[in-house]
C-alpha cells in the first residue's frame, strides 16, 4: 500500500496535509482509494471511492497529485524533517517479554494516532542496554510530543517511565532531551 503525504504552510503558518492511498482487498481485484487531510496536529477528515480498480487508482492518484501541486502542497522530504525518539528505561539489559510487548503496542498506538493527525511516521524501533527506542520521522516536532505524551497516556504504556527526545534529520545522535523536565542527558545507547 503506498502512501503520498502533502503538505502546504498557509497564510497564517499553519501547517496542513493531505495524503492518499490505494488499499486493495485481499483476493479482490478491487480495493478503495482513501484520502485523509486536514490542520497538522489535529484529527483529519477522510474521504474514499469504493471498488477501485489499479487502472483507476493510478488515475485517482494523478488527480490527487495534480490537485495538491494546483494548492500549493508539496512532499517534504526526509531531510527537512525532525526525529523524535520515545525511549523507556528498561529493568534489564536487552528487555523482556513484557519489554517486547510494550515496544509492539507503542509503536501501534503511535502509528495511528501520528498519522490520523499528519504528524509522521513510526520508523523503527530497537533494544539498546536497558533502553528502549521508539524513533519518529516528523515534520511538526513540537506538535509530535505533544501528541506522543496524550497518545501514551490514553493507551496507558508506562507513561512515567518514558522519555522523549528531539534530534535534526542529520544528526539522530545528537538528542535533545524535551520530556520530562527538567532535561536529563538523552542516548540511544
Amino acid at each position: 500500500m503506498a502512501i503520498i503525504r502533502t503538505y502546504r504552510l498557509d497564510e497564517k503558518n499553519v501547517l496542513h496535509f493531505r495524503e492518499a492511498w490505494f488499499q486493495q482487498f485481499e483476493d479482490e481485484e478491487v480495493g478503495q482509494f482513501v484520502i485523509n487531510h486536514g490542520s497538522v496536529g489535529h484529527m483529519s477528515t477522510t474521504s474514499d471511492v469504493q471498488d477501485v480498480n489499479n487502472d483507476r487508482a493510478d488515475e485517482l492518484f494523478a488527480g490527487f497529485m495534480q490537485a495538491c501541486s494546483d494548492e500549493g502542497y508539496a512532499e517534504i522530504q526526509d531531510e527537512d524533517q525532525s526525529w523524535v525518539i520515545v525511549q523507556y528505561s528498561l529493568k534489564s539489559a536487552t528487555g523482556t517479554e513484557r519489554d517486547r510487548y510494550l515496544e509492539k503496542k507503542a509503536k501501534e498506538a503511535l502509528t495511528g494516532h501520528l498519522a490520523w493527525r499528519g504528524l509522521g511516521t513510526v520508523e523503527s524501533s530497537d533494544f539498546a542496554p536497558r533502553k528502549l527506542n521508539i524513533r519518529i520521522l516528523t515534520p511538526a516536532p513540537k506538535l509530535a510530543v505533544a501528541a506522543i505524551k496524550t497518545c501514551i497516556r490514553e493507551a496507558k504504556l508506562d507513561f512515567t517511565k518514558m522519555s522523549i527526545g528531539t534530534a535534526d534529520y542529520a544528526t539522530p545522535g545528537k538528542i535533545k532531551s524535551v520530556h520530562p523536565m527538567p532535561p536529563k542527558p538523552m542516548t540511544l545507547d
